[in-house]
């Protein structure tokens, strides 16, 4: 499984964001969340289709301290089998081989990884910008 990305410090520039103005919290969600669309636009082409019920619930979802992409839904229950495989059915007829890491998903967060880590950097130097702080962006 691949390692997550951790931000050192993003919970004090979130709380000194909304400090200086109420709505940058909400901005920093969604430049979390259009880091996530790299992600997306990785998997969601990858994952097997008939109705497109399994694609279509690949979403982002962030909070303003952290990035997630999840897979599945009401109308896709099934998505977790697709992805990480197992037995399911009557008898657990339905055998589809059961990988760890997943196969879209966590693949394409290892395939994406640089990419999503620097589109985040960025968004979030833009946004300590807009805000008037003084950035000296660093990635690593």
């Amino acid at each position: 499984m691949t390692d997550p990305i951790r931000i050192t410090g993003l919970r004090e520039f979130q709380r000194n964001l909304r400090q200086m103005d109420r709505g940058f919290p909400r901005a920093l969600r969604l430049v979390l969340n259009q880091a996530t669309e790299v992600i997306l636009d990785y998997a969601a082409p990858r994952v097997p289709r008939r109705t497109g019920r399994a694609q279509a619930s690949l979403k982002g979802r962030s909070t303003q301290r952290s990035a997630r992409v999840a897979g599945g839904s009401a109308r896709a229950p099934h998505y977790p089998w697709l992805d990480f495989g197992g037995k399911v059915g009557r008898g657990r007829g339905v055998d589809r081989p059961f990988y760890k890491d997943g196969r879209y998903l966590y693949k394409a967060y290892a395939v994406k990884r640089d990419e999503f880590e620097e589109l985040m950097a960025r968004g979030l130097v833009e946004l300590a910008r807009s805000a008037g702080v003084q950035v000296d962006h660093r990635v690593g």
